[in-house]
């Protein structure tokens, strides 16, 4: 027999599920935790801030569709995670968050950082719990996961007290759960499935519409198949680009408010009726639109605006029904008057758009920026679009080929991802070459992750669009709403965050013409080290939206 501690528990337990690597910050009664997962071979990445290892964790789970792991420390090092972890919910992203706290044999008693971490997490995660029994750790650990991972996922919280983690147990007569995790997938009602096709067959102006759901079941291939078959013009949720290429025959991102103002027959597959779609309502949507709605949680069904078909099932078994009932019934080569109507449209747009994403005025106009920034990058790079006035015209400008390279701030508008999300990205897959497209406002919360990128030789490329504020000086103004100061609290200089970078040991330049973008960002890769190309934008420039590719 043998004895073996809790934290080393916790971390038998993630050996066991796959993991190989986890986010963290070191201190408190986690240190050990951490130090066990590294004695079992898995990678260790050490932040500055707690916020930041969530939202690495969030990031590694968007690229590899298996559960991000964060380590925090206790009380506050734990409550500064809340942020990243509240925005992995929004996201319906899955995290397994083991956060320390003070010793249950001194509850009640205000130990050092006691504070009641359950009931902080609990209104911003999936689930949470805490392990008050050492023995039953492993049980815990599986119950973690396993809720994470189930139909519509989201992080789980455990909280571990010091004494928990510290505590001695016989090895042999834990219980290890196995085979926990059972990967099925729902399929459609066929009655269901055969009306929601007659639906869009019959329809004058059919639209797809989809979210994150598809890129979680893995149903890209399927999806295109499904639009080959049909040649219905398709749109995504902000979160679900990649999904089909947009260059694709009937992607018509510019022309995304009239498709949406204008559908008969709208198809929505693993998309939630919030925000991000204007809850599906008028005058967004036409009043008269009949939707069809899959999705894997039948919560979301109806939730927002009702349904003509609710369908509750896995995106991609339900679209291999729908590909097979479609066959014989619709023409994916028919180039009807809807598709015609939205290529138009795209092609009208695209071209207002034209002059200013060749502009060679300075200060740099931020479409610009992105138009250097697009034609430098291959398809397969991983792109993190974070901030306000950049991150819309990032949207307007950058198109995306594959599933799992687009990653922003989600549903939440969470600023200060980039580079977190970044440094997540490129630990899950450091074959990719990673860019962060950032504001300089957004840059400013988690900027010194760049020194866990340096340490961990984290080879990202940071391009800051520096337009001196939170948002551009017309954004400002309105947002004042001419009452005090135009632009209270915008400022913030044209700051030198590359020299930053420079002294942290990575790579930094500065660019004020337009005609040196790209080749600093081609230097910036070159150096294989983190990098950040600081670019002079102009700040007036607002972003407008439904210009080029990917408006929204």
């Amino acid at each position: 027999m043998g004895t073996i501690r809790g934290d080393q528990v916790i971390a038998q337990c993630f050996k066991n599920e796959g993991v190989d690597t986890f986010f963290f910050m070191m201190g408190g009664p986690t240190s050990g935790t951490a130090g066990a997962c590294l004695d079992l071979g898995m990678q260790g990445i050490y932040v500055r801030h707690e916020q930041a290892a969530a939202m690495m964790a969030h990031a590694y789970a968007r690229v590899t569709g298996k559960p991000g792991i964060c380590i925090t420390p206790s009380g506050p090092g734990t409550a500064n995670a809340v942020t990243g972890l509240a925005n992995a919910w929004a996201d319906a992203s899955p995290i397994i968050a083991i956060g320390g706290s003070a010793p249950m044999r001194a509850s009640t008693l205000d130990s050092f950082q006691e504070m009641d971490q359950v009931a902080m997490m609990k209104p911003v995660v999936k689930a949470a719990y805490r392990v008050d029994i050492a023995s039953r750790i492993p049980e815990f650990v599986s119950l973690a996961f396993r809720e994470a991972m189930d139909g519509k996922k989201g992080p789980v919280y455990l909280d571990l007290p010091g004494d928990i983690l510290a505590a001695k147990l016989d090895d042999e007569k834990l219980y290890w759960p196995t085979q926990y995790r059972v990967d099925s997938r729902p399929a459609g009602d066929p009655a269901l499935v055969r009306r929601a096709v007659e639906l869009l067959a019959g329809a004058k102006r059919p639209l797809l519409v989809t979210g994150s759901g598809v890129l979680w079941a893995d149903a890209s291939s399927d999806l295109q198949q499904f639009v080959n078959a049909t040649g219905i013009p398709f749109f995504t949720t902000p979160q679900g680009r990649g999904v089909i290429p947009e260059d694709h025959p009937r992607a018509f991102p510019a022309a995304r408010s009239m498709a949406f103002r204008e559908a008969d027959v709208v198809l929505v597959i693993g998309a939630r009726a919030n925000a991000m779609l204007s809850f599906l309502r008028a005058p967004r949507f036409s009043p008269d639109a009949k939707f069809i709605n899959v999705n894997l949680d039948g919560k979301e069904i109806g939730h927002n605006r009702g349904v003509e078909v609710g369908i509750v099932g896995d995106a991609k078994l339900v679209l291999q029904q729908m590909i097979a009932e479609a066959a014989g019934k619709m023409d994916g080569r028919q180039e009807t008057a809807w598709v015609a109507q939205l290529a138009a449209k795209q092609r009208s747009n695209e071209e207002r758009s034209a002059e200013v994403l060749h502009s060679s005025k300075v200060p740099i106009h931020p479409l610009r920026l992105c138009r250097e920034v697009r034609e430098v990058i291959s398809r397969d790079t991983i792109l993190v679009v974070d901030g306000h006035e950049i991150l819309n015209f990032a949207r307007q400008s950058i198109p995306v080929f594959e599933a799992g390279t687009s990653l922003n701030a989600g549903p939440h508008g969470c600023m200060g991802i980039g580079v977190p999300f970044g440094i997540g990205a490129k630990a899950a897959r450091p074959d990719k070459p990673v860019v962060v497209l950032s504001g300089d406002g957004a840059f400013g919360w988690n900027g010194m992750e760049m020194d866990t990128a340096i340490r961990h030789k984290l080879a990202i490329v940071v391009v800051v669009s520096n337009n001196g504020g939170f948002t551009s000086r017309q954004t400002g103004r309105m947002s004042a709403g001419n009452i005090g100061p135009a632009n209270i609290g915008r400022d913030l200089g044209h700051q030198r965050y590359d020299k930053m970078v420079e002294a942290l040991g990575g790579y930094g330049e500065f660019v004020e013409n337009p005609n040196d973008i790209r080749a600093a960002i081609e230097r910036a890769f070159a150096s294989g080290k983190p990098a950040l190309v600081n670019v002079c934008t102009d700040p007036e420039a607002q972003a407008a939206t439904d210009m080029g590719f990917g408006g929204y």
